[in-house]
């Protein structure tokens, strides 16, 4: 009886080890945000759906963005076991198959994209469709390897969820969320570009094209400092659009500002050891920023239906 009783425990072990090898394949952290994301831009919309119906659309998004992550992983998994920024995913340490993610991968691409279309609107499902293909087939498989160029070409599908959440609440695309795709799709470079710095070596050694392996960390430098000065004008286009307050305009300002004031001194920094702890300082700040944009936005607009 006793051994029967331990051979339960350990399949449920194996079980719930299995269950978090495979969520994890998911990319759980990306997921969150852009299931925020989502969220934000569906909240502020002029018009709103059931709290049901928000909920399952929601669930969709954060099953399609899984989706995503999971073919990513599954197409990248011999660059994952190169670098030791990757190498203890799932994949690379043998907890789940190749073979294994790529059917999990594509049918959760199929339930996600269908459980749109079903309970929400084609609009919807179409975008969300268009997101986990251009995230896997133009970004992972033809620009990552190819051109350094493949974070700000491929920002485009980190960019659309809050489109994706507006089209959720209206079936329809309005300035609104094109402005907070362009918030995120011109934060993209140079937050990944930061990392890129301080994690050079693990991309030379996979052999993946990143800005500061082909065009030096200099040009690096310089690219992060643009990306982030062009932020101004478009963090503030809340306000000019009458969808972020005047606290908004502000904050957010301050919050632009003083990532600008980081990104120029990662541009003057020479020393290589600083320049580092500067640009993962960069790294988790722009995490925060872009957060609390969202965030000051949302506020912003539950504020005004109070």
């Amino acid at each position: 009886m006793s051994e029967i009783v331990i051979k339960s425990k350990n399949s449920k072990v194996s079980l719930a080890y299995n269950f978090q090898s495979f969520f994890n394949l998911m990319k759980p952290r990306v997921m969150s945000l852009v299931l925020f994301t989502c969220m934000v831009g569906m909240l502020i919309a002029p018009t709103h759906i059931s709290f049901l119906n928000s909920a399952i659309a929601l669930l969709a998004v954060a099953i399609g963005s899984g989706a995503a992550g999971v073919l990513n992983m599954w197409y990248e998994s011999d660059l994952d076991a190169l670098m030791s920024r990757t190498c203890l995913r799932p994949i690379p340490t043998g907890k789940v198959k190749r073979e294994q993610a790529l059917v999990f991968g594509i049918i959760l691409s199929v339930i996600s994209v269908s459980m749109l279309y079903y309970f929400i609107n084609l609009i919807s499902s179409i975008l969300l469709a268009s997101t986990i293909g251009f995230y896997f087939f133009v970004y992972t498989i033809w620009l990552k390897r190819k051109t350094s160029q493949n974070i700000v070409i491929g920002g485009a599908a980190g960019a659309l969820p809050p489109v994706i959440g507006w089209t959720i609440s209206t079936g329809t695309i309005a300035i609104e969320p094109i402005i907070l795709f362009l918030i995120i799709f011109f934060w993209t470079p140079s937050h990944f570009w930061a990392l890129s710095l301080y994690k050079s070596g693990d991309y030379k050694k996979a052999k993946i094209p990143m800005l500061p392996i082909i065009s030096g960390i200099e040009k690096t430098k310089l690219n992060i400092l643009i990306y982030a000065v062009i932020m101004i004008p478009i963090v503030a286009a809340p306000y000019f659009f009458n969808f972020g307050s005047m606290f908004y305009l502000l904050t957010a300002s301050v919050m632009t500002f003083y990532y600008v004031y980081l990104c120029y001194g990662l541009f003057k920094t020479k020393n290589i050891k600083k320049s580092n702890i500067l640009a993962r300082k960069i790294f988790i700040y722009s995490i925060f920023y872009l957060f609390f944009l969202f965030v000051l936005i949302l506020f912003d607009n539950i504020i005004r239906i109070i």
